[in-house]
């Protein structure tokens, strides 16, 4: 594991603190996912870029706190621990469950005007109100292990290794269970711009559950099409960073 960079916060992770960035990157990881997920994006991208890597309790260094099985708590708290961080301007990144929480957190920081994310990234996710029946929860542990093989997003030397694979159980399905029973609620749209990133064979997401996330914002939006299954940042991961890239460096000269 590597260490957080920034100890003083349990949901913060910053791997490589850059003063000089021009904003910060919050990253939301997945459904069993940690905030180590995005260290290689944390040390791709520039350093006037500052990546701020999510940590969910029920894993990892939180692995002795409980799992928060639902998404409106999971973005109060990070709503919360973002507070501190908002001296410079602020783009968000979540990917599947990430992308819902990140877009709840969104609507909790616009509830306040003048405040809130200048960009959202939603990557493998459906738009917030189109809804599936889906309980991966419910399944005993060998459904839920796999799940994780059928959507390719878990490292094959973990999902060998029956004790590691164990440990993160509890974690997954608590967030299994979150984002199955969320339900989206009306409220203003965002007017940040809304990228959405998804995977051309994803199952998980169609391009039309893609595309309807256009309508959750007033901003500019944009949908951009990989090649690849649910996890295709994971597989492919050079195309996405030189997306990222590009959007953000419009942010960091005008910041």
């Amino acid at each position: 594991m590597t260490a957080a960079s920034d100890g003083t916060d349990p949901w913060i992770r910053r791997y490589h603190p850059s003063p000089e960035a021009a904003v910060r990157l919050v990253c939301f990881p997945h459904a069993g996912g940690s905030g180590t997920f995005y260290f290689p994006v944390s040390a791709a991208l520039p350093r006037s870029v500052e990546v701020l890597a999510l940590q969910y309790p029920g894993r990892q260094d939180r692995r002795s706190e409980p799992s928060i099985d639902d998404i409106g708590r999971l973005a109060d708290e990070i709503h919360t621990a973002l507070q501190g961080w908002t001296d410079k301007p602020l783009v968000f990144f979540g990917h599947s469950m990430g992308a819902v929480i990140a877009f709840e957190v969104a609507r909790r920081f616009r509830a306040k005007p003048g405040t809130g994310p200048e960009l959202l990234f939603a990557s493998g996710r459906r738009a917030p109100d189109r809804f599936r029946d889906e309980h991966v929860s419910l399944l005993d542990d060998e459904g839920l292990i796999g799940e994780m093989k059928r959507l390719d997003g878990t490292d094959n030397q973990l999902l060998s290794d029956d004790e590691l694979l164990r440990m993160i159980l509890p974690a997954l399905r608590s967030d299994y269970r979150a984002i199955e029973s969320y339900r989206f609620t009306p409220a203003p749209k965002l007017d940040c711009p809304v990228v959405v990133l998804t995977g051309d064979a994803d199952p998980m997401t169609s391009l039309d559950e893609a595309e309807a996330w256009r309508e959750h914002t007033s901003g500019r939006f944009e949908l951009e099409v990989f090649p690849g299954g649910h996890f295709f940042l994971a597989t492919s991961p050079q195309p996405v960073l030189d997306t990222l890239r590009r959007h953000l460096a419009a942010l960091t000269q005008n910041a």
